[in-house]
């Protein structure tokens, strides 16, 4: 059978096609990998009769088979409740549910381990999704009557047992509370058997599941059921900024993530001195600013001696990277009264930073090369309408004489388009049009200082207007 989280129906997932067994918090909380679903056991031996049976978000119960059922993981059962019956799905069988059982602290004979009754129907599995449509009502109406009591407490889930009979409170609070008159009203509400059931915060955000700040979803909500202290030490140990906002998850408390490398970061920092130890050489006192713990490098910064009335400013320039075993050698001469002459005495050169042979042509280097570029705007010359009416002034200071014949135009190359172009009457008409008409305009001023150039003659009023049309292109004669 499938899961309403996914919309299943009948065992087949519209949307995954993964059978129920998707990676979403609602089909994949706590799953197990059964490594060794695929032996077999040896003749005459029967397979373990407890099995792993999960309800609803990361609780989970041992029940004992003693049909010996054949059973696998993802079936509905049903098994016994207090009191009725309740429906789950089972989530391991065989021999890995010893070592479950050995992790949640049970022997094989723990009167915890109720009796499993057989495979669900469907009429079980239709009742438990109707208990399971009315969990949302109920917890809202919960929070409601117990803000109407003054209880200090936080209902953050609510679960039906599979007949409909019972339902589990889970809730958060910091203080003891009395719930006992929240008990009668809440069975007075809902007709039902209720169970105050309180949980850390820890386990509240694996009931509800989120996606953590790396991307993926919370560990507490799919694989991790153990946990372990977590103090700021593992911080700092990890040269990690103690900012609460950023080290907490969303339960409000530290993350556990923190002390999965711990032990990584403890061994790696046994032989690293004190960061609190400071250099002593000639030029001055050294102080510790940084250290990379996988490197084996530490930074320190040269304070001068100041004289009175000094300031010295502290910058990130002026940081000297050291391996470790340099500073335990400083260290040590300290602790013999002798002091180096500065930080990097009996250090090798730096290398230089190794170059690439090629050359980046397209740009493939640079992380900015898809941002759009704007292109700059082309300054107009505002010099050249000045420009040209200098020389508007130099050519009237400069006396005309048309009987004198006009320079020879510079040889061109014998181009039959130009040629052409040439031949055209229209445009010769509109140059020799263009040519008068600033003839004009020049010898204005002359004829009113009284010089005897004769007029220029005027263009003929019957020749026809200059076509505005561009004529078309010839193409040159193959010949």
């Amino acid at each position: 059978m499938g899961c309403s989280s996914c919309s299943t129906k009948d065992g087949s997932v519209p949307g995954c096609k993964s059978n129920g067994t998707c990676g979403t918090a609602g089909c994949n909380k706590l799953n197990v990998y059964d490594w060794l679903s695929n032996m077999v056991l040896p003749d005459g031996q029967k397979p373990f009769n407890i099995v792993e049976v999960r309800f609803k978000n990361t609780r989970k119960e041992f029940f004992r088979n003693t049909d010996f059922l054949e059973l696998k993981m993802g079936d509905m059962v049903a098994v016994e409740g207090t009191p009725g019956h309740d429906i789950g799905e089972v989530s391991l069988t065989g021999e890995l549910v010893k070592l479950q059982l050995r992790k949640s602290g049970l022997g094989f004979d723990s009167p915890e381990i109720r009796a499993l009754y057989r495979v669900a129907r469907p009429a079980d599995v239709e009742r438990l999704q109707l208990s399971r449509s009315l969990e949302f009502n109920t917890m809202h109406r919960a929070r409601v009557i117990a803000l109407a009591l003054g209880l200090k407490m936080k209902l953050s889930d609510v679960e039906y047992q599979g007949d409909g009979k019972k339902a589990i409170f889970f809730y958060t609070a910091e203080e003891r509370v009395d719930f006992r008159e929240l008990i009668k009203k809440l069975a007075d509400e809902f007709k039902i058997r209720v169970e105050m059931r309180q949980i850390g915060l820890r386990q509240e955000a694996g009931r509800l599941g989120g996606i953590g700040v790396c991307g993926r979803e919370l560990c507490c909500s799919t694989w991790l059921t153990d946990f372990k202290a977590v103090t700021t030490s593992a911080a700092r140990y990890q040269n990690l900024a103690i900012n609460p906002a950023k080290l907490a998850g969303q339960c409000g408390k530290l993350k556990c993530c923190l002390n999965y490398e711990l032990d990584s970061y403890v061994d790696a920092v046994k032989d690293i001195p004190d960061s609190n130890i400071n250099l002593q050489t000639e030029e001055g006192k050294a102080v510790h600013r940084k250290t990379d713990i996988f490197k084996r490098l530490m930074w320190y910064e040269v304070i001068p001696e100041l004289k009175e009335g000094e300031k010295y400013f502290s910058s990130a320039d002026k940081w000297q990277a050291l391996p470790v075993e340099k500073v335990i050698e400083i260290i040590e001469m300290n602790k013999a009264g002798n002091k180096p002459v500065n930080l990097k005495e009996g250090l090798p050169d730096e290398e230089e930073e190794f170059e690439p042979d090629y050359s980046d042509v397209v740009g493939q280097d640079s992380i900015s090369r898809m941002d759009n570029r704007k292109k700059k705007k082309k300054k107009k010359n505002k010099s050249r309408p000045q420009q040209q009416s200098a020389a508007n002034a130099g050519e009237q200071t400069k006396p005309q004489n048309q009987n004198q014949p006009s320079a020879k135009p510079a040889q061109k190359q014998n181009n039959p388009n130009r040629q052409q172009q040439n031949n055209n009457p229209n445009r010769q008409q509109n140059q020799n049009r263009n040519r008068q008409q600033q003839q004009t305009q020049n010898n204005k001023p002359q004829q009113l200082s009284g010089s005897n150039t004769p007029p220029q003659n005027k263009p003929d009023a019957n020749a026809a207007p200059p076509s505005s049309k561009r004529p078309p292109r010839q193409l040159p004669n193959s010949n």
